[in-house]
């Protein structure tokens, strides 16, 4: 096991702790929508040091979701190398690290294999934006990421590179499946739930017809509502989650 976080403030310490309880329990978010099975998919947070560099929690390999505590939570740098931990992290925690390194805003990573959302991603062909919903939440076609094996940052880059300065906080990595950011886990996982949520719909209409597309214009302006205008005194706007260093 790696020492505890030793050089950190007790300020540091205390939030990884309250962010191990957050991640774990977001975890249990995924099989409760049907977005995983078994042990694959992952929920990262990051971890803001004040003066330093970030930290990332993220689930340990290949545990089983009934399982998942916080203490099976572990703790990496943003070079993926373990901080905190007696375990081995996910396998996509390079891929997770690297958005955070690059993208400064996203506070959230999600990794699932949902059923639909990954047919897309197989045939590699983008969501096409005929729902508000997708308008509202995505602004726009949700799209296709790159082909990359895991282990490495490949998969981080493609998303970076297919994220940046669009409003998609989704994509769909070719042959694999969907990766969300968010500005925080929770954030993240909502887009991870709405991403199979229209990913489905949207297949369901084509065994109908060819869906109709919304004139770009309306897109533009539901996502200015949305962002901007709808909920408890207004949303907060996700697009500069996509700016990049």
């Amino acid at each position: 096991m790696t020492q505890p976080l030793t050089g950190y403030s007790a300020e540091v310490r205390a939030e990884v702790a309250r962010t191990r309880e957050v991640v774990a329990r977001l975890h249990a978010e995924l099989p409760r929508w049907g977005l995983v099975v078994w042990t694959a998919g992952n929920v990262s947070q990051r971890v803001r040091v004040p003066g330093g560099e970030d930290l990332l929690v993220i689930k340990s390999s290949g545990v089983t979701y009934d399982e998942l505590t916080s203490e099976s939570m572990v703790v990496c740098d943003l070079d993926a190398q373990l901080v905190d931990g007696d375990r081995a992290p996910s396998s996509d925690t390079a891929a997770h690290a690297y958005v955070y390194r690059h993208m400064p805003a996203v506070g959230g990573v999600v990794h699932t294999h949902s059923t639909y959302a990954t047919a897309w991603a197989a045939r590699g062909e983008p969501v096409p934006c005929v729902l508000t919903m997708m308008a509202d939440e995505f602004g726009g076609s949700i799209p296709i990421g790159p082909f990359a094996l895991i282990g490495d940052d490949s998969i981080g880059r493609g998303i970076v590179e297919t994220l940046a300065g669009g409003r998609s906080r989704a994509v769909l990595m070719r042959n694999h499946g969907p990766f969300t950011i968010g500005r925080d886990a929770k954030d993240a996982v909502k887009a991870a739930v709405m991403v199979e949520e229209v990913a489905r719909t949207v297949h369901i209409s084509r065994q109908l017809g060819e869906p109709t597309p919304i004139d770009p214009a309306q897109v533009d302006s539901l996502y200015e509502r949305y962002q901007y205008v709808y909920g408890q005194g207004g949303g907060a706007a996700l697009a500069p989650l996509t700016e990049t260093t």
